[in-house]
């Protein structure tokens, strides 16, 4: 009796023996078709990642497409203007940043900034005045919608006033990101998305100009005026940055 359960016994020890390798064959060709799967699926995510379309633009080419002087209009200083809080996240948000202080006869002198940033993501993106003024101490009126012309090309923008003890600014800006303006930091999100969606990182750019000492309705009708001649005035590439690549864009 005890021999047969011992043939029995190694009988049944011979057929999981040859039974394991069968398993485990079949579990390395199951991992192997998983592990392709999981390598192709990668493939496509990083093919189908959204592409920078836009290069690095070096500092002192960017400065040079700013023009010192137009129509009656000309440089007097590169200081005086409110700049975005320094900290370490803003020294990522701008490839360029340019202030000027520009004066003309008998006019109000107009202070311009300009931001220009090659990627816009959905982590780094332009600091829109309405953040970087309250940082500096001010209060700030309603944010009024108004229109910029350029060339025939309308250009959707902002209008606010900016005031802090001894100080009442008047400040006009619009903010380009790829093919959309956005006046909002909601529309500013969601055009990021949808050129993303789209497969591109936009570019960003933000013109600012202001004023002291004047009310708002004469410095709306400065700032517009003095933003249209700039645009018209400044070198092709800056208008391009400023306008986009095509000529009908509108607001998202």
């Amino acid at each position: 009796m005890s021999s047969g359960k011992g043939k029995e016994g190694n009988r049944r020890m011979a057929e999981e023996a040859r039974i394991r390798p069968a398993g485990g064959a079949e579990l390395s060709r199951r991992n192997l078709l998983i592990g392709i799967a999981l390598a192709g699926a990668s493939g496509i995510a990083f093919a189908r990642q959204p592409a920078v379309a836009n290069p690095v633009i070096p500092e002192d080419e960017f400065e040079k497409w700013v023009p010192p002087r137009f129509g009656q209009w000309a440089v007097v200083s590169q200081s005086g203007v409110v700049l975005p809080p320094p900290d370490a996240l803003s020294d990522r948000l701008y490839d360029n940043l340019v202030t000027r202080v520009y004066v003309a006869p008998e006019l109000p002198p107009v202070m311009l900034l300009l931001a220009y940033n090659n990627a816009q993501s959905g982590v780094l993106q332009v600091h829109r005045p309405e953040f970087c003024y309250p940082v500096g101490g001010f209060q700030l009126s309603p944010t009024r919608d108004i229109m910029l012309s350029a060339g025939g090309h309308p250009v959707p923008a902002n209008f606010f006033t900016a005031t802090a003890p001894n100080r009442v600014e008047q400040v006009a800006y619009f903010t380009r990101l790829g093919a959309a303006y956005p006046r909002k930091w909601s529309e500013q999100r969601i055009a990021v998305m949808r050129a993303n969606l789209a497969g591109d990182i936009p570019d960003g750019m933000m013109m600012r100009v202001s004023a002291l000492g004047i009310d708002q309705k004469e410095a709306q009708a400065l700032l517009t005026t003095f933003s249209s001649q700039f645009i018209e005035n400044a070198d092709p590439k800056l208008q391009r940055l400023l306008l986009g690549p095509d000529s009908g864009r509108t607001n998202i």
